[in-house]
């Protein structure tokens, strides 16, 4: 009977270990330096990954990074493929009609980025007659569509962020606007450090730059938001954001 009585236990056991929730966190599946990036292995790294793992932890979530492309990624979350996303989404009025979001894990500014040498403004003034190229799907292609598409030569859509300064890095856009951290790491890079520099912050407009990142959750997943601002309000009282943060940049990228 003891033996028995153990054999049951350990298939409980077993089973409770099967039936334990997985959460799939969405991650963009285009590489986008600092935060993700595939190394040659195709293994996911960055400070956004870094961090998955560690707000997973402290949320006491067992979390599976799934790279999703992203103009489909809100669409991944709402179907059901995907449980949350951690993919430096900004929290805007317009998204938060489809999905709900966490606590903020980090805010930066939007900055524009051009050629060396060229006199440029990061406003409408300074975009006046410019190619300016800005990723899909992204409040930086909102951004531009509503305070530069009147006065630039033209707006071109690029699928990632990559795509967009490699063209800048060859001359055929004029400009492009992205997330400061994002472009301190193009400037910082051989191509980039050869032909361009940061031209300034974008003036601030909250209703299409939103207020931060945040985790992006399905509409009524009240039980995992709370779990996942848990663990957001543990990484960054117990230091473990600002370590992480240290090895990818130079100040502090949490403004919430």
């Amino acid at each position: 009977m003891k033996k028995l009585a153990l054999t049951l236990a350990a298939a409980l056991m077993m089973s409770g270990a099967a039936m334990a929730e997985t959460v799939k966190v969405g991650i963009a599946a285009e590489p986008y330096p600092p935060f993700a990036s595939p190394d040659a292995s195709g293994n996911w790294t960055g400070w956004e990954v870094e961090m998955i793992g560690a707000v997973c932890k402290a949320a006491e979530l067992d979390c599976v990074v799934t790279p999703v492309a992203w103009d489909g990624i809100i669409p991944a979350l709402n179907s059901g493929q995907i449980d949350a996303i951690m993919a430096s989404m900004s929290v805007t009025e317009e998204r938060l009609k489809a999905i709900d979001f966490s606590d903020v894990y980090y805010n930066t500014p939007t900055m524009i980025a051009g050629p060396k040498g060229v006199e440029m403004t990061a406003d409408a003034a300074g975009m006046t007659g410019k190619i300016i190229g800005v990723q899909v799907s992204t409040i930086h292609e909102a951004y531009a569509q509503k305070h530069f598409k009147d006065v630039a030569a033209e707006i071109k859509i690029y699928q990632t962020q990559d795509e967009a300064n490699q063209d800048l890095v060859a001359g055929r856009i004029d400009a492009t606007q992205a997330d400061s951290i994002a472009l301190d790491a193009f400037v910082d890079s051989p191509d980039g450090a050869a032909c361009c520099e940061l031209k300034g912050t974008v003036p601030d407009d909250p209703e299409v730059l939103g207020l931060g990142v945040g985790v992006g959750l399905r509409k009524g997943d009240d039980a995992l938001k709370a779990k996942f601002n848990a663990g957001i309000a543990k990484v960054l009282a117990d230091g473990t954001h600002a370590e992480i943060s240290k090895k990818y940049f130079k100040s502090s990228i949490y403004g919430g």
